[in-house]
């Protein structure tokens, strides 16, 4: 069952009008235009991908010329391409990588991830699992992102956030909290934007 909230926002019906898989859709949108944080071209893998829009996304941007490589426990749809594979796989599973960049053919130029944790209603809670999630996807990303690459990540926003901030400000060269018009106004995820990544 859909939530109302859901059914009456702008983004949501947006998105099934356009046969994106989801309003997150939007987000990304948003900031890789604002942000130039995707090319063409580029080999993205999408970390926390299901329900999957922002892989239809991605797969916009990078066009045949790139790959887009999705990963989630959750059971997620094909995309149509050659250039695009999903692995329902745990994150931290340390069989992943490899096989991430074999399909790539090399270092991600991008590792994306609009994944959420359960949440339980303690913002406490909810803040503190958002917060390991991050790490676990930037702990991909240091196995599998080249030098000088792109690390976006969503996470919820509170005193957890910063200090997965203050842990991520040095492997980049330049990192920022960035919050695309399609969030909802009462929600508060933003998302960490990392540029110039600093391979150690």
């Amino acid at each position: 069952m859909v939530p109302m909230y859901e059914r009456k926002d702008t983004w949501y019906r947006q998105a099934k009008k356009e046969g994106y898989r989801s309003r997150a859709a939007y987000k990304l949108e948003q900031i890789a235009g604002r942000e130039k944080a995707i090319r063409p071209g580029d080999r993205v893998i999408d970390a926390g991908a299901a329900p999957g829009g922002w892989s239809q996304v991605l797969l916009d941007i990078v066009g045949k010329r790139g790959k887009v490589a999705a990963v989630d426990l959750l059971p997620m749809g094909p995309l149509p391409g050659e250039n695009f594979r999903v692995w329902q796989r745990d994150l931290a599973d340390p069989a992943l990588p490899p096989e991430l960049l074999a399909f790539l053919g090399g270092k991600a130029d991008a590792v994306v991830s609009d994944a959420a944790p359960n949440t339980t209603g303690s913002s406490f809670t909810d803040q503190a699992r958002s917060a390991d999630l991050v790490r676990t996807v930037f702990s991909l990303a240091q196995d599998t992102l080249r030098p000088g690459g792109t690390f976006l990540a969503k996470i919820f926003g509170g005193p957890e956030a910063d200090a997965v901030f203050r842990e991520l400000r040095p492997f980049f060269a330049e990192l920022r909290r960035v919050r695309p018009e399609a969030t909802r106004k009462e929600s508060f995820e933003l998302y960490f934007l990392g540029k110039g990544y600093r391979a150690r």
